[in-house]
């Protein structure tokens, strides 16, 4: 059966995460081997589409595929046209928000792995950049 849902987590290390269903009904094991595109693209908080299948251990997502949101205006007719107010976050959603000293540690973690040659100025410069980024479109919790 096809169904839709939210991913709650996703460990890319490990290979598996979770799906909330839409439906209400309980969270979906998902696993790398049945995605269908890179498993980075996989985050906490993007609309997937999947066959439920039952697992050994319950619920099970089958040919997880992530749903696109249709492009802006300006990609179809070339014209730019005033920025969209974004709707609010939905406060209930089932995603992880981490503080600002948990989403320095993770961008951390992220660059040495991506280039272990950066200097420590390099990281922190990166590191405060993103921050800043991030604060901004209220992806970290600033309390």
């Amino acid at each position: 059966m096809l169904a839709t849902g939210k991913i709650a987590r996703f460990d890319e290390t490990r290979g598996y995460g979770f799906i909330v269903p839409d439906d209400g009904d309980e969270d979906v094991f998902m696993h790398a081997n049945d995605l269908v595109e890179e498993e980075h693209l996989y985050q906490a908080g993007r609309r997937v589409e999947y066959f439920l299948e039952e697992g050994d251990k319950g619920p099970k997502a089958g040919k997880v595929r992530l749903l696109r949101q249709s492009p802006p205006p300006e990609a179809a007719t070339g014209h730019r046209s005033a920025p969209a107010q974004r709707p609010l976050p939905d406060i209930d959603a089932d995603y992880d928000v981490l503080t600002a000293a948990e989403f320095r540690s993770e961008v951390t973690e992220a660059l040495i792995e991506s280039d272990p040659t950066l200097t420590a100025g390099q990281l922190q410069h990166v590191r405060q950049r993103l921050l800043r980024l991030a604060e901004a479109h209220g992806w970290v919790d600033t309390v």
